[in-house]
């Protein structure tokens, strides 16, 4: 069996998207290939941060709306508190030189993590490829499925 590892994304929150990529990371630096499969609400730390112009029917725009945009607007999945427990962990981890979950998606790009976008969950929620950030791929379960298929750790988050 091939040095691989699946994640597959699911959640949406900031601590359990974080998790996600601090393993990605560390599996890459190790010499692994690393394949992430974000799905429901795991696409949206995929979102890109502005506004993009796309064509959307109602419910599209309804789940645009109420869902987060992007990697800096995720909340935690405990003691969120409107916001402000994401904020004050923000705070920690600068504080303890930890870092952030946009620069882990960086550095996860910068070696080579595969980031894929379920195509079935963006039709679902209404998402449009403009509107996640450059460097994704876009596919269905099928291609997950082939990728857990070589791997030795598939892990789902």
């Amino acid at each position: 069996m091939a040095d691989k590892k699946t994640i597959i994304v699911f959640s949406g929150d900031m601590d359990k998207v974080m998790a996600s990529f601090i393993i990605a990371n560390g599996a890459a630096a190790m010499g692994s290939e690393v394949t992430m499969f974000f799905t429901f609400w795991g696409l949206n730390v995929l979102r890109k941060a502005q506004k993009i112009k796309v064509k959307k029917d109602f419910m599209e725009k309804m789940f645009g709306w109420m869902m987060p945009r992007g990697a800096e607007k995720l909340g935690l999945s405990k003691m969120n508190f409107g916001g402000m427990g994401a904020v004050m962990m923000k705070q920690i981890m600068k504080k303890k030189n930890v870092n952030s979950l946009p620069e882990l998606i960086e550095s996860a790009q910068a070696m080579g993590v595969r980031m894929i976008a379920c195509t079935m969950s963006m039709d679902v929620m209404g998402i449009k490829e403009e509107e996640l950030i450059d460097g994704i791929e876009f596919a269905g379960v099928a291609t997950y499925l082939g990728e857990s298929d070589e791997a030795n750790v598939n892990l789902f988050i």
